[in-house]
C-alpha cells in the first residue's frame, strides 16, 4: 500500500499526469483505488464493458487479443484508458505475467478531474495519439515482413523443377 507522498510522487512520473500542477495531483491521486493483482490474473478480457484506467505500480502486465501480444507494461506506464472515452467495449485483454499492484481511476473520477483542470485531456490524446503511432509502426512492419515472406516463396517457388 503506497503512503499518500508516495502515491503522490509516483502518479507524477506516470507520462499523462506530468505537465499537471501538484494540487490537482493531490486531489487526483487521493481518489483513485489500489488494487493487488496475482501473477496470471486476468485484469479485464477483450469485449468486457470498462470505464476504468489502470496504472501498474509494480509488476507487469501483458496487453493481447487472444494469444498475441500487443505489448508488455511495466511500472508507470498505463492500460485502459481508451474506454474512458467511448462506450465501446474493452478492445484487447490484460494479464499479469506476475503479481501486481494497480491505481485505478475511473471515468467520473476522471470527469470531475477534467472539469477541474482540463489540460489533463490533452495528455490523455498526446498518450492515445503515440501508442496509435507505434501501433501503425508494428503493422507496417509486420506487412513488410508478410510482402517479403511472399516474394521469397514466389522466388523459390520459380527455380523448383518441373
Amino acid at each position: 500500500m503506497l503512503t499518500s507522498v508516495d502515491r503522490l510522487l509516483f502518479v507524477r512520473a506516470v507520462p499523462i499526469f506530468k505537465e499537471l500542477r501538484d494540487d490537482f495531483l493531490v486531489r487526483l491521486a487521493s481518489v483513485m483505488d489500489e488494487l493487488s493483482f496475482p501473477a496470471k490474473h486476468t485484469i479485464f478480457t477483450e469485449g468486457q464493458e470498462g470505464r476504468s484506467l489502470y496504472i501498474v505500480v509494480s509488476g507487469k502486465v501483458r496487453v493481447h487479443i487472444g494469444n498475441r501480444d500487443l505489448a508488455k507494461l511495466e511500472q508507470g506506464t498505463c492500460f485502459g484508458e481508451m474506454s474512458l472515452f467511448d462506450a465501446e467495449p474493452r478492445s484487447a485483454s490484460v494479464t499479469t505475467l506476475e503479481p501486481c499492484e494497480c491505481l485505478v481511476l475511473t471515468q467520473q473520477q476522471l470527469y470531475d478531474a477534467i472539469d477541474e483542470t482540463p489540460g489533463i485531456a490533452i495528455n490523455i490524446i498526446r498518450l492515445l495519439s503515440r501508442r496509435i503511432r507505434e501501433l501503425n509502426r508494428v503493422n507496417a512492419q509486420t506487412a513488410a515482413q508478410s510482402q517479403q515472406s511472399g516474394s521469397d516463396l514466389r522466388s523459390a517457388g520459380t527455380n523448383v523443377p518441373g
